[in-house]
């Protein structure tokens, strides 16, 4: 494939990592805008509206903020309010980088547009949500769809939902991702990118990392990803659910580094001479030359030629059995270049 891309969007999602704080939640902005990305993403729900009371977290929440409260407890603790959304926005703003928040239900949908949010961003929880994905197909919004937990069979009925209510495929950007925090990296299957791409092809792909450290962010990058998501912290030992699974900030930094390098590399895919290399052409290639002294009107031949570098560039060993043959039109010193 060849042709420059668009720039790798990147989202550092700080979700719930702000433990309800706002100057913690100000400070993960300014962390995402002083590493280079692209947008810093929140989450927004209202804990009434997507976990029963009875709940249990998940194994990874218990391990990272005990198992003595339910999962409502624990998200009750990190909603966050239209006035927190829009001090949120402003200090973004502000940063000079972009404001996106994951509605987890239809009520936080639509404060989210209203409030001018200007992509939807589905959580892999709710790619199984017909009357969600119907809503938010219905609004004909930039679309980032998650897809941890799912067969491809249920994306493909996602994506089908979306385009049928409204939104153009050409509007879905659809992330491969494991919901598992950490993912072990034996699980993160970035392959899986190849095969969306593959089954989807109206779409845009990207990828949704929880593996630790950089390494398959980068690698996606390397893959094609479009769009690449990743949770960060201030700190990986403070309490809440997600932190521990975090970059620290100088990961952050180093990943959008990396991608961003990765991106220049990639080039736009003609093999031909890049500007660098094509002063090294007449330094390293052979080109023919007298092998013995040559006179004019003699005959070039398998006897007196041979293929050197000479350091001035010259007509290529490719021309051989066009030159055998030919008359020379004047004398040669042996190791000197031929000219026809």
């Amino acid at each position: 494939m060849t042709g420059r891309r668009e720039p790798i969007f990147i989202i550092a999602e700080a979700g719930v990592n702000h433990n309800g704080d706002m100057e913690l939640a100000k400070r993960l902005i300014d962390l995402a805008a002083e590493a280079g990305a692209d947008a810093v993403k929140f989450q927004t729900f209202r804990a009434e509206e997507i976990v029963t009371g009875s709940a249990q977290k998940a194994a990874y929440q218990k391990e990272t903020s005990g198992a003595g409260e339910s999962q409502f407890d624990m998200l009750k603790k990190l909603e966050l309010d239209v006035d927190a959304h829009a001090l949120l926005m402003d200090h973004c703003r502000c940063k000079s980088i972009a404001f996106l928040s994951t509605p987890f239900d239809t009520q936080s949908l639509d404060m989210l547009i209203d409030m001018g949010v200007p992509v939807i961003k589905i959580p892999s929880g709710e790619i199984t949500n017909l009357p969600y994905l119907r809503k938010v197909g219905a609004k004909r919004l930039p679309v980032i769809l998650s897809t941890g937990m799912t067969t491809l069979d249920e994306v493909r009925d996602a994506v089908a939902v979306l385009t049928e209510s409204g939104t153009p495929a050409a509007r879905i950007t659809v992330l491969h991702c494991n919901t598992q925090y950490p993912t072990p990296l034996a699980d993160a299957n970035l392959r899986a990118m190849a095969t969306l791409a593959e089954t989807l092809p109206e779409c845009r792909v990207g990828y949704s990392d929880h593996t630790p450290g950089i390494t398959c962010a980068v690698a996606a990058a390397a893959m094609g990803a479009t769009v690449i998501e990743k949770h960060f912290t201030l700190d990986k030992t403070m309490p809440g659910p997600d932190h521990a699974a975090s970059m620290a900030p100088e990961e952050l930094t180093a990943m959008v580094r990396s991608v961003r390098e990765v991106e220049q590399a990639l080039g736009d895919g003609v093999k031909q001479p890049s500007p660098s290399e094509r002063a090294n052409i007449d330094i390293a290639r052979r080109f023919l030359v007298a092998a013995k002294p040559i006179q004019a009107g003699e005959q070039f031949s398998e006897a007196n030629l041979a293929a050197q570098r000479t350091g001035c560039g010259g007509i290529s060993p490719m021309r051989w059995d066009e030159v055998v043959g030919m008359t020379a039109k004047r004398d040669f010193n042996p190791g000197e270049g031929i000219e026809l």
